[in-house]
């Protein structure tokens, strides 16, 4: 899995692991999960998703893996119950037994690993026959405005930042999603879009987080000479706050989540 990009928990929780709880109740409810189930978290980051079913299913065993260690010591103190327990893993070579789980979620996660196709296999190996496997990823291109915004300045400052620009990453696109999950044999497969506000208390609130060097946008501004990066922090604060005194701001993000049954 390649999510060294993500190294800083504290970091990555500033950045987007707030958006990421956010969204992770809308995720669960769209991904049917039910109290007492086995749950697996793959690429469970510092636990937004898994935190959030053992609240809304407190009877349930959850297991959440990711490859960072970072990510999960800071999760282990986050849990709020004995039966969700996290360990480092990798989600294309997974240890659990073949049918291990009533339900296999992923969230923000897919599309930071280079074989997310082996990764989907392994979902399915380790969900029993009838059981569900869900995932979810940002929609970059059009659909999140913090990003977007983000790079729509950094492009403008310098047209070779578009390689860079999440919008180019795999399965962040209406119905990619759902292609690999028919492709990987699922069955009733349906995809919706997730669709959150993020508000924002202040400029620096949105603008600070860049500034830890995590995700692409994080990356490509720790890239940057200090002359580049003030360019690009003056044409964000006139886009976000225009020439008038300071004012909160919320953005909306979506994220596109698909489900699919383990056929018999």
């Amino acid at each position: 899995m390649t999510r060294h990009m993500f190294s800083a928990s504290d970091a990555y929780e500033r950045f987007m692991g707030r958006w990421s709880r956010a969204v992770a109740r809308l995720f669960v409810q769209f991904a049917g999960v039910g109290d007492g189930e086995d749950i697996l978290d793959v690429g469970c980051g510092t636990g937004a998703l898994a935190t959030t079913v053992a609240t809304i299913a407190p009877s349930s065993r959850i297991v959440g893996i990711d490859p960072a260690a970072s990510y999960i010591a800071f999760a282990k103190l986050q849990s709020p119950s004995k039966r969700l327990t996290y360990e480092v893993g990798d989600a294309t070579q997974m240890r659990f037994a073949s049918g291990s789980f009533d339900r296999t979620l992923s969230l923000f996660n897919l599309n930071f690993i280079q074989d997310s196709s082996d990764a989907v296999r392994e979902m399915i190996r380790v969900t029993r026959s009838n059981g569900h496997v869900a995932a979810a990823v940002w929609d970059y291109g059009q659909g999140m405005e913090m990003l977007r915004w983000f790079w729509d300045e950094a492009i403008a400052l310098n047209p070779a930042s578009d390689a860079k620009d999440e919008r180019h990453m795999p399965l962040s696109r209406s119905g990619e999603l759902a292609a690999l999950w028919r492709a990987r044999g699922l069955i009733d497969v349906r995809e919706e879009s997730l669709t959150i506000d993020m508000p924002f208390s202040s400029f620096d609130d949105y603008w600070l987080p860049f500034l830890e060097g995590q995700g692409p946008a994080g990356a490509y501004v720790a890239s940057l000479e200090p002359d580049d990066v003030a360019a690009l922090h003056s044409r964000l604060q006139r886009r976000l706050a225009g020439e008038g005194p300071e004012q909160p701001v919320v953005l909306t993000a979506r994220a596109w989540a698909v489900r699919g049954t383990v056929p018999s």
